[in-house]
């Protein structure tokens, strides 16, 4: 990881799934990224959230995000609204929004990418497919790509 751009990283992830909230920060926690994630179950908790209403009015407990993983099937506003909301948007614009999905459909991967999604990723089935995929994710997202300094 690039020390010089985060001293930690903050993940949000959006999934109305707590065991796919847990199944990820397991598999976070096998890196060595310095990280926080933070858990919101579904689209409009996740406006809510960027938009810092509700419980996320404060920043030091509800930090910026540097990257978002998003899932796409979820209750009240679904992944694909949110997706389109935050590129509509230019204070979210700079957000990498990783899609994080149990879809395979290339209608959704095609969707995503259309929408404004830097990445598509299928969830593993397995934990230890998922923590590969989370070491990957890692690497890529805090080593090798320069992403840029949160502004919200």
């Amino acid at each position: 990881m690039n020390n010089e751009q985060y001293k930690s990283v903050n993940i949000l992830l959006v999934d109305d799934d707590d065991d796919d909230c847990l199944l990820t920060k397991k598999a976070l926690s096998h890196s060595n990224l310095l990280h926080k994630l933070t858990c919101v179950g579904d689209g409009q908790e996740l406006m809510d959230y960027l938009y810092r209403k509700e419980k996320f009015q404060d920043q030091n407990h509800w930090p910026s995000p540097d990257i978002i993983l998003l899932d796409l099937n979820m209750p009240r506003k679904d992944g694909r609204e949110a997706l389109k909301e935050i590129r509509s948007n230019a204070d979210f614009k700079h957000i990498p929004i990783i899609v994080l999905t149990t879809a395979k459909e290339e209608e959704e991967v095609l969707r995503s990418y259309n929408l404004g999604a830097n990445a598509f990723i299928t969830k593993p089935v397995t934990f230890d497919g998922f923590i590969k995929a989370m070491d990957v994710f890692s690497e890529y997202w805090f080593s090798i790509v320069r992403l840029p300094k949160p502004s919200l």
